[in-house]
């Protein structure tokens, strides 16, 4: 099967949705309004939407790998943002893997980033 794909496009949960947009801007991301319930966000050819909707076991079990072309710089912009401060969220220090590396932030409702470069 030949897919031709563009793009791919999760959708994900906001616990308080105004946040949740604020929280996404800060992180760089561009935010295009599709209604008072959605926004899509994007950063270069990737995107994702941001529902106003909160399921707490479909937040706390998403997850979402963004490849990044360094995350030791990554990481460090990270923390540069002063997030968990900012929003009481979850920033995690990198991991070196026998596949690349890591580092983990929760989003204000709970959804899971992995910001990762591999090998």
């Amino acid at each position: 099967m030949k897919h031709n794909a563009k793009s791919i496009r999760p959708f994900i949960g906001a616990k308080d949705f105004e946040i949740s947009r604020s929280f996404y801007s800060d992180l760089g991301f561009e935010e295009t309004t599709l209604g008072d319930q959605m926004s899509v966000f994007k950063s270069g050819n990737m995107a994702f939407y941001l529902q106003n909707a909160y399921v707490k076991d479909w937040i706390e079990n998403t997850m979402i790998f963004m490849e990044v072309d360094d995350v030791n710089r990554f990481y460090n912009e990270l923390a540069a943002l002063d997030l968990p401060a900012k929003y009481n969220v979850k920033l995690s220090p990198i991991r070196h893997e026998d596949w690349g590396s890591e580092c983990f932030l929760h989003d204000p409702a709970g959804n899971l980033w992995h910001f990762g470069t591999f090998k």
